[in-house]
C-alpha cells in the first residue's frame, strides 16, 4: 500500500468508494434511508474536489485501487476518512489518521464520527465529546463529535 497526495483525477473513484462504503459498512448502523441522505450517489464532484484541494487529501494505493481516502482542514477538522468496503481492517484508516494528523498545525483534531466509526476513533485516542443528530432531507443521521488531544512535550524545563 502507498499513501500519496490526493490529485483532481481521484475524485470520481473516491465518490464511488464513499457511495459503496457507506451504503454497505455503515449499515450495519444505519437504515436504508439514513444511507440513502447520507451517500446519495449524487455528489458533485467539482464542490468535492474543490474541497479536497483546499484540505490536505490523502490516498491509499496498492496497484492501481484506490483503497481509502481522508481530508483535514487547517483547523485540524478530519472532514472525511474512509476505506473501501473491500478493504477493511487492513490498517489503511489509521495509516491515512496517522498521515493527516502529521499536517495539523496544533495540538487538536476533532472528528464526526459515525456510529460505524466510533469504536475506530476512541482506540486512536478521540474522546466523545457530545453525541449529535443532523438532519438531512428530514431524516436523522446520528453521529458523534470526538477529539483528540496531543500531548506537546515541555522543552522548557531543564534537566536537573
Amino acid at each position: 500500500m502507498h499513501i500519496r497526495d490526493y490529485k483532481p483525477s481521484d475524485c470520481k473513484e473516491i465518490a464511488e468508494l464513499f457511495y459503496n462504503t457507506v451504503h454497505s459498512i455503515n449499515a450495519i448502523d444505519y437504515s436504508t434511508e439514513q444511507l440513502d441522505v447520507w451517500a446519495s450517489g449524487k455528489v458533485n464532484l467539482q464542490e468535492w474536489n474543490d474541497s479536497f484541494i483546499e484540505h490536505y487529501t490523502l490516498v491509499a494505493v496498492e496497484n492501481d485501487t484506490l483503497l481509502g481516502f481522508g481530508d483535514i482542514d487547517s483547523t485540524g477538522y478530519l472532514d472525511r476518512l474512509f476505506v473501501h468496503k473491500d478493504y477493511q481492517g487492513r490498517g489503511i484508516a489509521s495509516a491515512l489518521l496517522e498521515a493527516l494528523e502529521k499536517s495539523v498545525d496544533g495540538n487538536l483534531v476533532t472528528v464526526h464520527a459515525s456510529k460505524t466509526a466510533k469504536a475506530f476513533f476512541k482506540q486512536k485516542g478521540f474522546i466523545v465529546v457530545e453525541d449529535r443528530k443532523a438532519v438531512r432531507n428530514g431524516i436523522e443521521l446520528p453521529y458523534s463529535l470526538m477529539v483528540k488531544k496531543f500531548v506537546i512535550p515541555d522543552n522548557s524545563k531543564e534537566e536537573e
